[in-house]
C-alpha cells in the first residue's frame, strides 16, 4: 500500500513494537469511510489547511473582526465617559457646578421667601382676627337695644353735661381771678407739651429719613453686587456660547462631509442602476420583438383560413346551384302528369270531407256528453259548497261566542287590575297622608328646636348685652349715681327692636308691624297705663261680634 505526502509516495512502514486489536479498533475507529483507496487519497499540511480555510472565510472573519473593532470602540467610549463623568475641569463639569450652585442660591432665596410668606400669613392672620373682632363688636353696636342704651348713655351724660355747665355757671361768677390763673397756667402747659410734641415727631421724621437712606443705600449696593454678578453671568454664556458654535461648526463640517460620501455613494449607486436600467430595457426589447413576430405568425395563420373558409363557401354554392338545376328539371317532367294529378286530387278531397264530417258529429256528440257530465258536477259541487258553508257559519259562530267569552274574562280580568290599581293607590293615598303627617310633625319639631335654639340665643345675646350694660353702668356710676336713670331704663326695656307685644314663648322677643300700604312704616306703639275695656263681653258687643 503506497502512502501519498503530497508529490512524494513510498511504501507504508510497519510498525513492529505497536501491536492492535480488536479492542483498539472498535474505541478508536478509522477517519477514512469504509471501502476507500487510500492511493486516491491526498494528505496536506496543517498550514496548508488553514490558510485554505482563511481564504474560504474571509468574509465572515472580516465581518467578525469589524464587529469585535466597533464593540471595543462602544465599551471604550462607555469608559471614556464614566471616567470624565465626574471631572470639574472640563465645560460640562463647570457648567454642572454652575448649575448646582444656582440651583443652591434658587432654594436658599425660595426657603427665605417661603419664610416670609409664613411670617407674612401669621400676620394676616391676625389681621382677619381683628377684622373679625371688629366685625362682631361693629354688628353688636349696630342692635337696636345697644343703640338704645347708646341713646340713653349720650342722654345721661348731656343731662351731666348740662348740670355741669349749670354749675359752672355758678361758679365763674366767684371765681374768675382763679379761673384767668389757672386758664394761663394751662396754657402755658399746653403750649409746652406741643413742643414736646413737635420735637418728638421731628425726631421721628430724622430717625425715619436716615432708615430711609440706609435702605437705599443697602438696595444700591445689593442693585450692584446683582449687575456685577449678571454681566460675569453673561460673559461666562458668552463664551460657552462661542465653544458651542465652534463645536457645532466642526459638526457640521463633519456632516457635510458624510453628506458628500453619501451623495458619491448615491451617485455611483445610481449609474449602477441606470446600467441594470438599460440591460433591462434591452431585454424588454428583445422580449416585445419576439412577441411582435408572435403576432405577426398569428395574423398569417388567420389569413390562411380566411382563404379556406371562402373556398368551402364557394364550393358549397356550386353544389347548391347544381341541386337547383336538378330540381327544375325535375318539375319540368311533372307537369306533364297534371291532369291525372287533378282527378286523384278531387277523388281524395271527398273522401276527405266525408272522413271530417264524420268526426264532427262524433266530437258532438261527446262535447254534449260532456256538458251533461259538467252539469251534474256542478250541481253536485255547489251542494258541497252549501254544505260547507254551514258548517263554516257554525264554526264561526262558535268562534265568535268563544271570541265573547274571551272577552268577557279579559274585561272581568282588567276590572280586577283595575281595583287592584285602585287599592295601590288608596295605599299610596294613606302613605302619602301619613308621610305628610310625619313631615309636619317634623316640621313642628324642627319649629320648636328653632324655637329653643332662638331662645338660648337670645338668652345669650342678652347676656352679653347685660354684661356690657352693666360695666357701662358701673363705669359711669363712678363719677356720679345721679345720671344712670336712662340707663337703667334701656336696660330694662327687653329685647326686640318692635313696638309689638312680647312673645313670651320666643325668649321676650317683640315683632315689629309694618303698616299695610305703600309705605311700609312701623305702626306706633301706645302703651296704657290700664286696661279701658275690662269686660270681654262688652268688648264683643261693642266690635258686633254675636257669638
Amino acid at each position: 500500500m503506497l502512502v501519498r505526502y503530497g508529490r512524494r509516495c513510498g511504501q507504508a512502514k510497519e510498525s513492529k513494537d505497536i501491536k492492535h486489536t480488536e479492542e483498539d479498533q472498535v474505541l478508536y475507529p478509522p477517519l477514512l469511510p469504509s471501502k476507500v483507496d487510500l492511493r486516491q487519497v491526498s494528505i496536506i499540511p496543517y498550514n496548508e489547511w488553514e490558510r485554505i480555510q482563511d481564504s474560504l472565510d474571509s468574509l465572515t472573519a472580516e465581518a467578525a473582526c469589524l464587529r469585535a473593532e466597533k464593540k471595543a470602540k462602544k465599551e471604550m467610549h462607555v469608559r471614556s465617559q464614566d471616567m470624565v463623568k465626574h471631572w470639574t475641569n472640563t465645560y460640562a463639569g463647570m457648567k454642572k457646578q454652575k448649575l448646582e450652585a444656582k440651583k443652591k442660591r434658587d432654594e436658599e432665596i425660595e426657603a427665605e421667601r417661603q419664610i416670609l410668606d409664613v411670617e407674612e400669613a401669621i400676620h394676616k392672620q391676625g389681621e382677619r382676627k381683628k377684622a373679625i373682632e371688629y366685625a362682631k363688636q361693629y354688628q353688636f353696636y349696630q342692635t337696636e337695644r345697644v343703640k338704645n342704651f347708646h341713646s340713653g348713655l349720650l342722654v345721661s351724660r348731656v343731662i351731666k353735661e348740662r348740670d355741669a355747665q349749670i354749675e359752672s355757671q355758678k361758679n365763674k361768677i366767684k371765681s374768675d381771678k382763679r379761673w384767668e390763673e389757672q386758664l394761663k397756667f394751662n396754657i402755658k402747659k399746653a403750649f409746652k407739651e406741643e413742643q414736646e410734641k413737635a420735637e418728638k415727631r421731628r425726631r421721628d421724621r430724622v430717625a425715619l429719613a436716615n432708615d430711609h437712606l440706609r435702605q437705599i443705600k443697602e438696595h444700591k449696593e445689593e442693585e450692584e453686587r446683582r449687575r456685577k454678578h449678571e454681566e460675569k453671568d453673561v460673559e461666562e454664556v458668552k463664551r460657552q456660547n462661542s465653544l458651542y458654535e465652534t463645536e457645532m461648526r466642526n459638526k457640521l463640517e463633519k456632516k457635510k462631509e458624510a453628506m458628500n460620501e453619501s451623495r458619491r455613494l448615491f451617485f455611483e449607486y445610481m449609474n449602477d442602476k441606470n446600467i441594470i436600467k438599460a440591460v433591462e430595457q434591452q431585454q424588454k426589447e428583445e422580449e416585445d420583438e419576439k412577441i411582435r413576430k408572435f403576432i405577426k405568425a398569428k395574423k398569417h395563420l388567420t389569413q390562411m383560413r380566411k382563404e379556406k373558409e371562402a373556398e368551402t363557401h364557394r364550393l358549397m354554392e356550386e353544389r347548391k346551384e347544381r341541386i337547383n338545376n336538378f330540381l327544375s328539371e325535375l318539375m319540368k317532367r311533372k307537369l306533364d302528369n297534371e291532369d291525372l294529378i287533378i282527378a286523384r286530387d278531387i277523388a281524395e278531397a271527398e273522401a276527405e270531407w266525408e272522413k271530417r264530417e264524420k268526426e264532427k258529429y262524433e266530437k258532438n256528440k261527446a262535447e254534449l256528453k260532456v256538458i251533461a257530465e259538467h252539469r251534474a258536477t256542478v250541481m253536485k259541487n255547489k251542494e258541497e259548497e252549501e254544505r260547507q258553508r254551514k258548517t263554516k257559519d257554525k264554526e264561526q259562530l262558535l268562534a265568535i261566542m268563544k271570541a265573547d267569552q274571551i272577552f268577557q274574562e279579559h274585561e272581568k280580568e282588567k276590572k280586577l287590575k283595575a281595583d287592584k290599581k285602585h287599592r295601590e293607590v288608596q295605599d299610596a293615598h294613606i302613605q302619602q297622608m301619613a308621610k305628610n303627617k310625619f313631615n309636619a310633625k317634623e316640621a313642628k319639631q324642627a319649629e320648636l328646636d328653632y324655637y329653643r335654639l332662638t331662645e338660648a340665643l337670645v338668652a345669650e345675646k342678652e347676656k352679653e348685652f347685660q354684661d356690657y350694660a352693666r360695666e357701662v353702668i358701673r363705669l359711669e356710676s363712678e363719677s356720679t349715681n345721679k345720671y344712670i336713670y336712662p340707663l337703667i331704663k334701656a336696660v330694662q326695656e327687653g329685647p326686640g327692636g318692635g313696638h309689638g307685644p312680647v312673645f313670651v314663648d320666643r325668649g321676650g322677643l317683640r315683632p315689629s308691624y309694618q303698616a299695610n300700604d305703600t309705605t311700609g312704616v312701623q305702626l306706633p306703639f301706645f302703651n296704657s297705663q290700664q286696661l279701658k275695656y275690662s269686660n270681654f263681653q262688652k268688648s264683643k258687643e261693642r266690635l258686633g261680634f254675636t257669638w
